[in-house]
């Protein structure tokens, strides 16, 4: 199983990218989202993979994070929802929006997707609602960009100047510029804020569903809401009305 490539982008498209890993270059298809972070031809790059395992066909399937590449199990995981339609999904609505459209029943969002209709939408929510708590529970703890690592993987060879065996690549920092990292950390913040949250309610002895709604509910009104902030809105949602 491929689960992560990092290389040099030969070539990039809306939805597919050509990345060559050591003289072998491995075509991985991605989302619109992902691919519009990507850097250009000729830089360095990294994703989590899926490899999708048919009788007369092999795909591998890209992620910048871990986060992504597990909401996309869990879609693909009801039926109707194939790769191509759950990366739809994921390029429509990021992780964070998909899990808070998820748990407030927000099918509408989901339907914003190209080839998904009313009741495949519905569908999505309806099933995904009890099993999508433990993925945004992850959070933060998923939000890792994958082409982040390379600056770690340059470093661990001497900045990138290349060791036994190691080949010279591009500088660090021409696969981590291409993104904003004040959007990336904080939404990197928020699902991690979101996944303390839950869990705080989780203790409380409060059930995946009704506090993932009161959790994304909250984070809606107040996306910038730290840990503690989001935990007191979320329990006035659930407190009993009068």
């Amino acid at each position: 199983m491929i689960g992560r490539i990092a290389g040099i982008i030969l070539h990039r498209a809306r939805d597919h990218v050509l990345i060559d890993v050591r003289g072998v270059g491995y075509i991985v298809h991605v989302s619109e989202r992902t691919a519009a972070g990507l850097p250009p031809v000729g830089q360095a790059a990294a994703l989590y993979t899926e490899l999708l395992v048919r009788e007369d066909l092999l795909q591998l399937f890209g992620f910048p994070t871990m986060l992504d590449k597990e909401w996309h199990r869990l879609l693909t995981s009801v039926q109707g929802v194939g790769a191509k339609v759950s990366l739809a999904i994921l390029s429509t609505l990021a992780p964070d929006g998909l899990g808070r459209a998820i748990a407030l029943g927000d099918w509408a969002s989901v339907r914003k997707a190209n080839g998904v209709g009313p009741k495949l939408a519905q569908r999505i929510v309806l099933e995904l609602k009890d099993k999508a708590p433990s993925v945004m529970a992850l959070g933060g703890s998923l939000t890792i960009d994958a082409g982040d690592l390379i600056a770690a993987e340059d470093m661990a060879v001497g900045g990138g100047a290349g060791g036994p065996g190691i080949e010279p690549g591009p500088p660090a920092a021409s696969a981590r510029g291409r993104v904003d990292a004040g959007p990336a950390e904080s939404a990197a913040r928020q699902g991690q804020a979101m996944a303390d949250a839950l869990s705080a309610l989780s203790n409380l002895g409060y059930g995946p569903s009704e506090a993932a709604s009161a959790v994304a509910e909250a984070q809606a009104r107040e996306p910038a809401a730290a840990m503690p902030a989001l935990i007191r809105a979320a329990l006035r949602l659930l407190a009993p009305k009068d």
